[in-house]
């Protein structure tokens, strides 16, 4: 039985380093894109009727 409670835990952090890297990369891609992407926003709100 604790055979399966070591899996649980080590699907748990797999889990949680997925999220971890996922979070990661937005980060990333905010801080990098972030400007272009309220640039680009300030012109479709300006432009909407």
């Amino acid at each position: 039985m604790s055979h399966f409670r070591r899996e649980e835990g080590q699907g748990l952090v797999e889990y949680a380093l997925l999220v971890l890297f996922i979070a990661l990369i937005v980060l990333i891609a905010l801080t990098v894109f972030g400007q272009t992407i309220s640039s680009l926003y300030s012109q479709v709100v300006s432009s909407w009727p």
